[in-house]
């Protein structure tokens, strides 16, 4: 082959590979051939190889999305961020000139900030001086009637909404000044003066108080105190008895000697992860760093299923799921589902086969079969769903919305029975992970930068992680053993701390090209057992089968005996506890039938106890053995004894 030949050669491979890349890129493609994801470009931090994702030809093309704020550095930000206090853009740029909020923000003239329109005249004050809810920012009639305001909650002349312990302070805080009139009077008489529990009149106003072993939150509301929670003394198990706590933990794991932490048994957890460079995985050490599906590009969120060995994985931005092998050879991804829009978020439940994700394009979470046989809506109509995950033992399905009204929620795994646990005090969460030893859901909050827990009653939160420069843009997270686990693309790193109070931070893994969803692989995480099934709250001891995707009735689960078990296999299945029930009865009666039949047998062949003189008879034996009575000798029968007597002797 010529020179020249050689050089054609070359120059259409590269025309090639360089078609394929685009076509095969769903990001930005880098001058040297490789990808990243469109949400690292111009960030400020090269991403490329050769750096191609920040030059100024590359950013001074980009354009930012209509809900984004266009910062000087060419990074683009949420208009959420915008005028937040807090420098998003690298460059302060987002909080320059706050005094101009854009069109779909109020500003607050005394700080300066701005306050999404969505919450002007809401009934709650965002500005710091309540402007947002004053005369000038809400016309006639925009404010929420009276009837709106909770129990807990005053209502103004204007429908204005204020916290009951604002009521006589002797500071007006209705723009009628309705809060102060009246003071003399106990204000515990109208609805318990707002408090949940105890409320205690004062000469002017009034308090809430609570009974012992419970304390106040929020000046009206009463929560028990769990001094396991509040102390984390223990790592799982607790028991607190007279100021002393004994610690132990569940089955599948081993309380470390040195540290109290509850280890699991069996090898080191596995921690898969995606990225811009593909799916990889590490052990939670940091060690063992290995590649799995290179070409699988992207920050998604991620799913296991422990038994199997199988993740899932879903395309940022195209809605396709894929099914991953951690023990395939070659480790070929299957497509699962494809075209669901902007998934944000996956869950398995490994009890009933189920998946699980939220879909923010059309504000639902759905649900399929893990064979993607059948799938379905599950629930809508919310704002903008992120984080999901499922407890099935217990019958829990949980997740985190964004929008206007950020909030985290708990419903059945069938949908229904929906439980807000989160409401206040939250921005952004982008992620969610269950510590299911504990029973506490942890959350990821992008806005506020920090991490959080709360029980999955709603109550004991507390923050565990604040803001320490590596929580700026988080994306996935996992709970495990003693720690927390999260992803971060501002720092391109993966990070862990101590799931109690956030110390022991440390770096797992950096230099991770846009690092995006994180799930851990053990046996402990996704325990076998008897499960609730339905919102019965009972425990089914045999199959829990779901109706979800019938589409004849509201979805729903059913426990099912095996065939050929108790009861009739065409009639109705017995719960648990009726089937306790009628066993316990059949054991009475069985113990009742052997009494009575024991004391017939007992009266019916007992002996006698008396034998009548004039019935009893000898008789000279036949046998040759035994010889008659010789003369001079009689017997005599006295109480049922045979006596020799020798006459002859007297």
């Amino acid at each position: 082959m010529g020179y020249f030949s050689r050089i054609l050669l070359l120059t259409q491979l590269l025309t090639l590979h360089h078609i394929w890349g685009e076509q095969t890129c769903p990001g930005f493609l880098c001058k040297d051939g490789g990808c990243v994801a469109q949400s690292a470009l111009c960030d400020g931090t090269p991403d490329c190889r050769d750096g191609s994702d920040e030059l100024e030809d590359t950013c001074v093309l980009r354009k930012c999305k209509k809900d984004e704020f266009a910062c000087s550095s060419s990074r683009c930000v949420s208009l959420r961020f915008r005028c937040d206090g807090t420098d998003d853009c690298g460059d302060g740029s987002d909080e320059a000139s706050c005094q101009n909020c854009t069109a779909d923000f109020f500003l607050c003239e005394r700080t300066g900030s701005c306050v999404a329109r969505a919450k002007l005249c809401d009934g709650r004050p965002d500005c710091p001086d309540g402007q947002d809810e004053g005369a000038d920012a809400c016309p006639s009639g925009q404010h929420p009637a009276p009837h709106t305001c909770s129990i807990s909650e005053f209502s103004c002349g204007d429908g204005q909404c204020m916290p009951y312990s604002w009521r006589c302070d002797h500071s007006p805080d209705c723009a009628d000044a309705r809060d102060e009139d009246e003071c003399d009077q106990n204000e515990c008489l109208v609805n318990n003066g707002g408090c949940s529990h105890l409320c205690v009149d004062q000469p002017m106003g009034f308090l809430c108080d609570c009974p012992a072993g419970m304390r106040l939150l929020h000046d009206s509301q009463c929560e028990e105190i769990d001094m396991c929670l509040d102390s984390d003394v223990c790592n799982q198990l607790c028991v607190h008895v007279n100021g002393t706590f004994s610690c132990d933990c569940h089955e599948g794991y081993l309380m470390s000697p040195r540290t109290g932490e509850c280890k699991a048994k069996g090898d080191v957890a596995q921690l898969v992860l995606s990225s811009s460079e593909g799916v990889r995985r590490v052990n939670t050490a940091g060690m063992e760093y290995r590649e799995m599906a290179a070409h699988l590009l992207g920050p998604g969120p991620m799913a296991a299923l422990t038994a199997n060995r199988t993740v899932y994985w879903a395309r940022p931005g195209q809605g396709s799921i894929y099914r991953i092998s951690l023990d395939g050879k070659p480790l070929e991804p299957v497509l699962l589902l494809k075209g669901h829009g902007a998934v944000l978020g996956l869950a398995v439940d490994w009890i009933h086969e189920l998946l699980y994700w939220t879909n923010a394009d059309t504000h639902s979470i759905d649900v399929a079969r893990l064979d993607v046989s059948a799938q379905r809506l599950l629930i809508g109509g919310l704002a903008t769903p992120t984080g999901v995950a499922v407890e099935p033992l217990l019958g829990f399905l949980f997740w985190a919305e964004g929008g206007s009204s950020p909030r985290i929620e708990r419903a059945g795994l069938d949908g229904e029975g929906r439980l807000p646990l989160i409401t206040s005090a939250i921005w952004n969460p982008v992620a969610i992970s269950l510590d299911m030893p504990r029973r506490l859901l942890y959350w990821v909050d992008s806005g506020m930068r920090t991490i959080s827990r709360v029980g999955f009653d709603g109550q004991h939160r507390k923050t565990v992680v604040e803001s320490n420069g590596y929580l700026d843009r988080p994306f996935g997270l996992a709970v495990f053993e003693g720690h927390v686990y999260w992803s971060e693309q501002d720092t391109h790193s993966i990070c862990s701390a101590d799931k109690h109070n956030g110390s022991l931070f440390r770096v797992i893994l950096p230099n991770i090209a846009s690092p995006g969803g994180l799930v851990l692989i053990h046996p402990v995480l996704q325990p076998k057992g008897p499960a609730m099934c339905g919102n019965n709250g009972e425990v089914c001891l045999y199959e829990c089968v779901p109706d979800l995707f019938s589409g004849t009735s509201s979805p729903s689960f059913t426990c099912i005996p095996p065939k050929g078990g108790s009861g009739d296999d065409d009639g109705p299945a017995l719960s648990d506890t009726t089937y306790a029930g009628i066993l316990s009865l059949i054991v009475v009666l069985s113990v009742l039938l052997a009494g009575v039949v024991l004391w017939w047998w007992r009266e019916e062949f007992r002996p006698s106890r008396t034998l009548n003189l004039q019935d009893f008879s000898l008789k000279e034996s036949q046998d040759p053995l035994i010889q008659a009575p010789a003369r001079g000798m009689e017997v005599c029968p006295v109480k049922d004894t045979l006596l020799k007597l020798d006459l002859d002797h007297y």
